[in-house]
């Protein structure tokens, strides 16, 4: 028996096209999980899909960074099926480890698509560091600019405003008004109105 397993890693992508294939390929039953990082060895779909699977099935994926993003991780479960005399097949890679060239193709192509993330990876932090030395401004922008923080920690500590009416009066959320104080004052122990 063929079961499939689908993934994507934001739960705003889309799981047709995998579906497709899979379904295209054989799958009597489809497992899958959305909104989950390849990085998780805790993804509810895989784990469904492995109590499915029993000795001579196959597991098809539409392509093996579905499976698990890292080498060791694809290798881990791919011995894991092994034991259990059960096969892999990805779609896109046309790999099937029921025969010796199948698993020599997964591990190459496996070390290539880690290889092709950690060069992703090395690229964004340089553009991230070509752009600090360029003054470009790194990361989520600042929702309190020090002036506004200024206003808001007067309107707290001398006009005697609770925190809750000032995030509402400077348009931010409570959380967001705590984290600008946390890095703007040392925790004196002195006590804010909520």
């Amino acid at each position: 028996m063929r079961i499939g397993y689908a993934r994507v890693s934001t739960s705003d992508q889309n799981l047709d096209l995998q579906l497709q294939a899979l379904t295209a390929a054989g799958c009597e039953r489809i497992f899958s999980d959305q909104g989950l990082s390849g990085a998780s060895r805790a993804r509810p779909g895989l784990i469904q899909s492995f109590d499915q699977l029993g000795a001579g099935d196959t597991l098809v994926v539409w392509r093996l960074d579905r499976l698990g993003r890292s080498l060791s991780h694809l290798i881990d479960v791919v011995a894991e099926l092994g034991r259990r005399n059960i096969g892999l097949y990805s779609i896109n890679e046309a790999i099937d480890t029921a025969s010796a060239g199948g698993i020599l193709i997964f591990h190459i192509m496996g070390a290539l698509a880690e290889f092709e993330r950690t060069l992703i990876s090395e690229r964004t932090r340089a553009g991230m560091s070509a752009a600090k030395a360029r003054g470009s401004l790194i990361g989520r922008p600042v929702k309190l600019p020090a002036a506004a923080m200024d206003d808001a920690l007067h309107a707290i500590r001398v006009d005697g405003r609770t925190v809750t009416a000032a995030a509402a009066e400077f348009g931010v959320s409570r959380a967001t008004l705590y984290r600008a104080m946390r890095r703007r004052t040392p925790d004196t122990g002195t006590a804010v109105r909520v």
